[in-house]
């Protein structure tokens, strides 16, 4: 199975380290994995803000450097929720057999958790882990694409880790792209109520399946005086030390 990893461009400017592990993860599923080197964005943050034209470009560069590929995976619900759910609307003026052809690569595009869950099902995750986790459901994995269930499954696989449900794990972290840009003392406010909702788990640690939502909460438990909860990316647990 030839399968193409999009790293997207918060891990690839941020966080290199979450797509190495999504790469070791895809690796010990058996998959063939490349990660083509001209990739950039998918087009969310131009799409969200009004400017189709440059959203369709970039959509346009990414479906000619995937569209090879038998399956595409991002470690992100965001993006592989861009591309599944609004490229459809992006190309819906194009000629037919682009239409056709971005239909098909938006049925090939998952999100990490989802991809192994469903496709490749996995007996075992490469990684272990001493300590207790709480689970955050990233609004664009969750809402967009439907993943509840494939992370848990694939946290109740780690050797040593105890996975606990903080208050409301469903609700938005604040962030939300150029929302907390726009908005950022109610952000602010919504990233409180999630930290406090963490925190009342006694969780050691926050994981989630989006760099978006991690940057956001990590900042605001930091600001809050809060330096001993680790905030993890879902494949950094499930791939273990020296992923990167």
């Amino acid at each position: 199975m030839r399968v193409a990893l999009f790293v997207t461009c918060l891990v690839d400017l941020m966080r290199p380290r979450i797509g190495f592990a999504a790469l070791r993860l895809l690796r010990a599923a058996g998959c063939e994995v490349a990660v083509p080197r001209t990739q950039t964005c998918c087009g969310q943050p131009g799409y969200n803000a009004g400017d189709r034209a440059g959203a369709l470009a970039l959509a346009r560069k990414v479906l000619a450097e995937f569209e090879s590929f038998d399956y595409v995976v991002a470690p992100s619900g965001s993006c592989a929720g861009m591309i599944r759910t609004h490229y459809p609307d992006l190309f819906r003026d194009a000629p037919p057999q682009e239409r056709e052809r971005a239909r098909a690569f938006c049925a090939r595009t998952r999100e990490l958790t989802e991809f192994l869950v469903n496709v490749v099902k996995p007996g075992s995750v490469p990684g272990t882990f001493a300590g207790t986790a709480t689970y955050h459901d990233s609004c664009s994995g969750l809402r967009e694409l439907g993943i509840k269930a494939e992370p848990r499954a694939l946290l109740g696989l780690v050797p040593g880790l105890k996975l606990v449900e903080m208050a409301e794990p469903e609700s938005c972290c604040g962030f939300g792209g150029l929302f907390s840009v726009k908005f950022g003392d109610i952000a602010t406010h919504i990233a409180e109520r999630k930290c406090a909702g963490v925190a009342a788990s006694g969780a050691n640690v926050l994981v989630l399946g989006d760099l978006g939502c991690m940057l956001h909460l990590e900042g605001r438990l930091r600001r809050r005086g809060d330096t001993a909860t680790r905030v993890l990316h879902v494949a950094e647990v499930l791939a273990g030390p020296g992923a990167g």
